[in-house]
Order: structure tokens, then C-alpha cells, then sequence
């Protein structure tokens, strides 16, 4: 067995040769294990990982996993995947032969997350369930996909079947009104939100905007970037889709409202960010507004909803409304069909129309 002790460091260390990917045998030196047995998991682990071998256990395909999509993907998209992968899936499937899961051991697992209670006391929703599932899809497609798995069992077994449904909250224009006037108190809570609302921008876009995104004579704004902060940086990213690059044509009150804003700014550059705040103060105010104001307290994101939904009210369609926000057509007719005004008694008036004529 390839596995030696250090006795000057008192370590354990292991020393290999393997077939690498292009055929040709390369060695592995690793050092610094405490203990006989962990440098013995490392060579079997590096060994079965090499090879794409499916007898692999489920944490151990975690690895190349990461290996293969984490250089794929933003910082922000892939911290979010690895918070649902190391909190829900590895627990439970973790020590599993990745081969040997099965549709029903699937069933198990999600029957398992329905009862599982949050920190805050209630269980996962069932949007949260599906983004869950969906991940450990995935994963289960890319074994096939690069290492020869032959079945997603995750498919077989289907998504978490519920009848619950999560109700979409949105403010109406009044009570819009009623929160951005007691926003007034402090102009840096009262703009951004104004910008939420009148342009359904999302926050993380809202964070990045600087003076050079503006186009006061076109009255336009150009949404390009997203902020996120990760591990206590500040980091600024291309936003969440190609779509979400997009030109927004601003009300001419907000115009005015964001110049005088901007020419409040003590020495602002070009590409400073506009608002220096964090998600964390945004989500205090709004609790803050929606007390005072009297009103429902709505997640920052439902802003957006909320613009949307006025623009529905307005009569626009759902082409032109995806265009301003940034998502495609199809995502706005199913997730707001419910808003959207029946045609069904127009549509069978003009049929019947039109068959008389024919007649």
C-alpha cells in the first residue's frame, strides 16, 4: 500500500502512480495527513475520481462535481448551489454509492425534507423543495452526461408533487404611495426605492448603478451589472441572464428625481456606485416603511412584482414588459397569467363573427 509515515513530521503521507486522463502515467505525492487511515481515503478517493468509476460514493462524486461546474459558474450562483448541496443532499445521500440510489430512496429523501423545520420555525416551501430537487437532478445528469451513469433517479421520481400554492404579493400603486412617502425621512432609502419600483429592477442591479448609467438626456438607464457581497468584498458582476442587459426608458419624474439624488453626492465619479448600502439596511427600511405606512410587508424582490403587475394593469403585453425587466416573454405569460385580463369572451365573440360571415 502506498501509504508512508513522515516520522520527522509525524504525518502520514502517500506516493502513486496513476493513469491520468490523456493515457499517460503521472505519480501523486500528497503529505500532511494526521492519520494512517485519512491519507489511505485520499488515494482511494483520487484513484476512483480519476477513473469517472460510478461505485464512487455520493460525497466523493460531490467533488468532481465541483471540479467540473464551479469554474463554470458567478460566485453568487455557485455558493448558492453548494449551500443546498451540503445542507440537504449530501446528508442524506452523502455515504451512498452513487450507482446504487434509487427513485425510491429519492421518494424517501423528499418525503424527509417535507418534515424538515427551518430555523424559523416552519418547513421548506415547496418552491424552495423544487429548487432542491432540481439540483440534485442536475447532478445526478452531469454523472451521465461526463461519467457514464446510466439512470437519473431523481427524474424517475419526480419532482415533489404538492396542490399547495404559493401566492405571488405585490403592492398596488396606493400602497406604493403611502411607503415612498414615509421613505422622505432619509433621501438614500426613498431614491432606491423609487428605482425599484418605477423601473422593477432587481436589487443586486440596483446596487451597481453609478451616474455613468445614466442617460439624462434620453432619460434612459442602462442595466449592465450586479452587486454581491461575498466573504465581506464587494463584487460586481455581469447581471443574471444575457436578457437582463437591457436599456430601461425611466418616467420623467424619476429623471428628475435621480439628477437631484446624484447632485446631492459629495465628489461622486462616473463609476462610483450610487447607493453604498447593503441588501441588510434595504430589507430594515422596508420593514421600517411598511410599519409606518400601514401597510403589508412585501420581500424586496416583490417590488418587482409589483411593477409588473401595474404595467399588466396598464394594458402592456407581455413582450414589452419582458423586454423592460429583463426576462424572456414566455416567463411573464406563465408566472402572471393569473393578472393578465380574459380574452376568452372577445376571442368566441370574433369566432362567431366570423363563422356568420362565412355563412
Amino acid at each position: 500500500m502506498p501509504v508512508y509515515k513522515d516520522k520527522k513530521a509525524g504525518t502520514w503521507f502517500v506516493s502513486f502512480w496513476y493513469t491520468a486522463w490523456d493515457g499517460s502515467k503521472k505519480k501523486k505525492l500528497k503529505r500532511g495527513f494526521a492519520t494512517k487511515s485519512d491519507a489511505s481515503k485520499f488515494e482511494r478517493t483520487f484513484l476512483i475520481q480519476q477513473q469517472g468509476d460510478m461505485e464512487m460514493t455520493f460525497e466523493e462524486f460531490y467533488e468532481l462535481y465541483k471540479q467540473d461546474i464551479k469554474p463554470r459558474l458567478k460566485m453568487n450562483t455557485w455558493l448558492t448551489k453548494e449551500a443546498i448541496i451540503t445542507k440537504h443532499i449530501i446528508p442524506y445521500f452523502g455515504k451512498r454509492v452513487i450507482s446504487d440510489i434509487a427513485a425510491k430512496d429519492v421518494i424517501k429523501w423528499q418525503n424527509n425534507l417535507r418534515n424538515c423545520i427551518g430555523e424559523n420555525g416552519k418547513t421548506i416551501s415547496v418552491s424552495y423543495l423544487h429548487t432542491i430537487h432540481n439540483q440534485l437532478s442536475a447532478m445526478f445528469n452531469h454523472a451521465i452526461r461526463f461519467y457514464n451513469l446510466t439512470t437519473n433517479p431523481a427524474s424517475k421520481a419526480g419532482n415533489v408533487s404538492t396542490s399547495e400554492k404559493t401566492e405571488m404579493k405585490f403592492w398596488t400603486q396606493e400602497e406604493y404611495k403611502k411607503f415612498s412617502e414615509v421613505m422622505m425621512d432619509k433621501p438614500v432609502s426613498f431614491y432606491a426605492f423609487e428605482m425599484l419600483y418605477w423601473c422593477g429592477i432587481r436589487e443586486g442591479e440596483l446596487l451597481a448603478l453609478t451616474p455613468a448609467d445614466f442617460d439624462f438626456e434620453k432619460g434612459t438607464v442602462s442595466i449592465s451589472k450586479s452587486y454581491q457581497r461575498i466573504d465581506k468584498q464587494d463584487i460586481i458582476t455581469t447581471p443574471k441572464t444575457p436578457k437582463s442587459n437591457r436599456i430601461i426608458q425611466m418616467p420623467d419624474f424619476l429623471v428628475d428625481e435621480m439628477q437631484d439624488y446624484i447632485g446631492q453626492l459629495y465628489k461622486i465619479q462616473p463609476n462610483d456606485r450610487l447607493f453604498v448600502i447593503s441588501k441588510h439596511y434595504l430589507h430594515n427600511e422596508m420593514d421600517r416603511g411598511a410599519k409606518t405606512a400601514g401597510i403589508k410587508r412585501i420581500r424586496i424582490h416583490d417590488i418587482r412584482h409589483s411593477h409588473i403587475s401595474l404595467l399588466i394593469d396598464m394594458g402592456f403585453s407581455a413582450v414589452a414588459i419582458a423586454d423592460r425587466v429583463g426576462h424572456e416573454s414566455i416567463d411573464i405569460t406563465y408566472r402572471y397569467a393569473h393578472l393578465f385580463p380574459s380574452t376568452q369572451l372577445e376571442m368566441a365573440d370574433k369566432l362567431s363573427t366570423f363563422r356568420k360571415g362565412e355563412d
